[in-house]
């Protein structure tokens, strides 16, 4: 698969909630090797980007499965690791806002709310029940991708904010997006 087969709001398929998995299949595992891809030839197309995470509903299968990179701070790393039917199951800690962005809301970015610590249960690939709990960038990231099965995108939780809408520079800096400008108005974010 190509990053081009990523879809991008307004996508309506980002919208609705995804299917269980109900067995791992061979098409299923075909899906996570296509996740997989897509989001390294996305990464490797940006210098100052990684490719946190992607769910299925990014390349268009309306299934309950995320993929989570497996070393977030160094982009030589290119492992990911698939979660199949997550769930958060405990939400804790605090709401703390940070940066996030979305390879379905290209060239936007935002501070979103989110829980500091979450607990999940998920399948793995092959099948097995996994508990864990996660805080920090690695809390966020699952929290972003178990929305998308979910059909929410991180603008959704910030699109009252004015001051919560931000770009990439060619530097690789955020800066601040006119939100009257351009978020506001623009069609391509909201229905």
């Amino acid at each position: 698969m190509k990053k081009e087969q990523i879809i991008s709001l307004p996508n309506p398929r980002l919208r609705q909630k995804s299917a269980k998995v109900v067995e791992i299949t061979p098409e299923i595992k075909q899906i996570i090797d296509n996740m997989t891809e897509v989001a390294l030839e996305w990464e490797d197309s940006r210098p100052h980007e990684i490719s946190a995470a992607i769910a299925a509903p990014q390349i268009n299968h309306l299934q309950r499965i995320i993929i989570v990179r497996s070393e977030l701070e160094d982009k030589s790393v290119r492992d990911f690791t698939a979660l199949i039917n997550p769930e958060i199951i405990k939400y804790e800690g605090e709401i703390t806002k940070d940066f996030e962005g979305c390879l379905s809301v290209p060239g936007v970015y935002g501070k979103v709310p989110r829980y500091s610590k979450i607990r999940v249960k998920a399948l793995d690939i092959d099948g097995h029940e996994v508990r864990f709990k996660v805080d920090g960038f690695l809390g966020r990231v699952i929290q972003h991708e178990i929305d998308h099965i979910n059909g929410i995108v991180f603008i959704d939780h910030i699109k009252d904010d004015k001051d919560a809408f931000y770009k990439l520079d060619e530097d690789g800096e955020l800066q601040p997006l006119d939100y009257d400008k351009y978020v506001k108005n623009n069609s391509i974010l909201w229905d």
